[in-house]
């Protein structure tokens, strides 16, 4: 039985090979150094300026439009908005994804173990850093992780989230962090829904934790991020961490 994420990427695959661009002629210089509505009244700009001020670190916006509604226009809104560095969270599936995330003004791309190859996964992973973006190389088990590992990735992202039943499993996290090498950036995702959480993943020694449904729902967005910032400060085994929000 095909899960969600089979179907999502099924459609982004079909997307992708109508793209008749030539990615090395897109408008970008090579060598230079980008569940339903949670909130359909959002205003990316607002929301990212919120969690600019609650102290995130980088924010995280959705353009994949089918699934789950955002755009490219909310990237370009929300980078306008703050200084903070922003991740393009999509579905990665093709060179021309890349560097569409840098056209967009983004600073990172994601890139889905699971939902690539190992060709792709390093041909996508050595073309982000060629056009000056940074690579959060997304994992779900041990096996992904040896697979990010063996691509050179320094930026490591552990959903919790299962990708058949879709449920969050918040012993993944404490498991795989223990394989990550202490040079590689951690960064929790998925099913983070407050200060215990927060604690949590960071004694397990992650770097940073990457929050969206929750943020995205808070009345008050900035105390909510200064909420996951001051418990993570709070944590004498967690070091220096940081809070990414997902604006979409």
């Amino acid at each position: 039985m095909a899960t969600y994420l089979d179907r999502i990427l099924a459609a982004h695959r079909a997307s992708a090979a109508e793209d008749r661009r030539n990615p090395d002629r897109l408008e970008v210089k090579r060598r230079s150094p980008s569940k339903g509505d949670l909130a359909p009244e959002l205003v990316p700009a607002r929301l990212a300026q919120a969690f600019a001020r609650g102290g995130a670190r980088c924010l995280s916006v959705l353009t994949d439009a089918e699934f789950f509604g955002g755009s490219p226009r909310d990237l370009a809104e929300a980078r306008a908005a703050t200084e903070l560095p922003v991740l393009r969270k999509d579905f990665t599936v093709a060179e021309a994804d890349v560097c569409d995330a840098r056209i967009m003004g983004a600073d990172a791309v994601l890139l889905i173990v699971a939902a690539l190859d190992d060709g792709e996964l390093r041909a996508f992973h050595a073309l982000a850093l060629e056009l000056g973006l940074a690579a959060l190389v997304e994992v779900h088990d041990e096996a992904e992780l040896e697979r990010a590992l063996a691509t050179g990735a320094t930026l490591v992202g552990v959903n919790q989230r299962d990708l058949e039943s879709f449920e969050v499993d918040h012993d993944r996290a404490e498991r795989v962090a223990a394989a990550v090498p202490p040079e590689v950036v951690r960064v929790a995702e998925s099913g983070i829904r407050g200060a215990d959480d927060a604690i949590r993943l960071a004694q397990a020694g992650y770097d940073a934790v990457l929050v969206g449904e929750t943020l995205v729902r808070a009345s008050d967005p900035a105390a909510a991020v200064r909420s996951l910032t001051v418990s993570r400060q709070s944590t004498p085994q967690a070091g220096r961490t940081a809070v990414a929000g997902g604006t979409g």
